[in-house]
C-alpha cells in the first residue's frame, strides 16, 4: 500500500479529518501520518512533514494532502529535508473530501498514481449535486469523470441490473464498501445510475460514485471485465441485495 501523510496548520482538523476518513475503511488501513501545528501553534513546519514522510517512505510511494496553500509550501520544502528516497506526490485536491477519497481507494493496494487522481478530482461528486450560480460571469466547471483504472479487458463484459433499497442510497459509506469489494479482484467494474442515467464510473472511484447521485429506489448498472468479472460484480450484488447492512439498523 502507499503511504499518506496528512499535513495541516491544526492538529484538531487533521485528526477530524482523519477520523472521519477512517469511519469508511474496512480491514487493513494504509500508513498514515500526521504533520500538524508548530510546538502547539498554528501553522506548518517542513521538519516535521519531512519526518513523516520518512516514517511511511517504506511504503508504495507517499501521497501528501495538505490544507492552506502554504502548507504546500512546507510539503515542497521536506521534499528536500527528507532522507527517504520513496516516490512522492503533493496533492492539490481538497482536504477534507481528498483525505476521505485517498485512504479509502488506498486501502485497495491501489498504486500511487491512481489514488493521487482520485484526490484531485475528489470535489466533482459535491460539484455535481449543486446547482450553477446565477450569472452570466459564471460558468459552470466541467465535472471530470471518474478515471477508470486500466485493466484487463474481457471480451464480453458481465452486467447486472439491480435496485438500491438502503434508505439513503449510494453515501459514502456504502460507496467506500464498494471501492474496497472490487479491490479485492483482478475485475474493472463501471456502475451507472440507470434511473438517472448518470455514469458510468469506475467502481473503485468514491468519488465517481457519489457523483451518481444514486437514492433508494434507483437502479444501477454494473458492467464488469476481467478475469475475476464474475466475482467481483457478484460481491457488489451481495451488498446490494443486503441493503449494505443499513435496511435492518433502518427498521429496528
Amino acid at each position: 500500500m502507499i503511504g499518506l501523510v496528512i499535513v495541516s496548520h491544526s492538529p484538531r482538523l487533521a485528526e477530524a479529518a482523519v477520523e472521519l476518513a477512517l469511519q469508511m475503511v474496512h480491514g487493513d488501513v494504509p500508513p498514515i501520518r500526521i504533520a500538524a501545528g508548530v510546538e502547539g501553534r498554528f501553522g506548518t513546519d517542513a521538519a516535521a512533514v519531512a519526518a513523516a514522510i520518512d516514517e511511511v517512505g517504506g511504503a508504495d510511494g507517499v501521497l501528501v494532502v495538505t490544507d492552506l496553500g502554504s502548507a504546500v509550501l512546507s510539503a515542497g520544502l521536506a521534499l528536500d529535508l527528507r532522507e527517504s528516497h520513496t516516490e512522492v506526490v503533493v496533492s492539490g485536491g481538497p482536504f477534507v473530501e481528498g483525505i476521505t477519497a485517498g485512504l479509502v481507494l488506498a486501502a485497495t493496494g491501489a498504486p500511487l498514481a491512481e489514488v493521487a487522481r482520485e484526490v484531485s478530482s475528489a470535489l466533482d461528486a459535491k460539484a455535481a449535486q449543486l446547482e450553477p450560480l446565477p450569472g452570466p460571469a459564471v460558468a459552470a466547471a466541467p465535472v471530470a469523470a471518474a478515471p477508470v483504472a486500466p485493466g484487463p479487458v474481457a471480451r464480453d463484459p458481465l452486467s447486472a441490473d439491480e435496485e438500491l433499497i438502503n434508505p439513503e442510497g449510494l453515501h459514502a459509506r456504502p460507496a467506500a464498501m464498494f471501492v474496497q469489494a472490487v479491490g479485492r479482484y483482478d475485475a474493472v467494474v463501471d456502475v451507472t445510475n440507470l434511473t438517472t442515467g448518470s455514469g458510468p464510473v469506475a467502481a473503485k472511484s468514491l468519488i465517481g460514485l457519489l457523483s451518481l447521485g444514486a437514492k433508494q429506489g434507483h437502479r444501477i448498472r454494473l458492467d464488469g471485465q476481467g478475469p475475476d468479472a464474475a466475482s467481483a460484480v457478484g460481491a457488489l450484488r451481495r451488498l446490494l441485495a443486503d441493503g449494505f447492512g443499513e435496511v435492518t439498523s433502518a427498521r429496528g
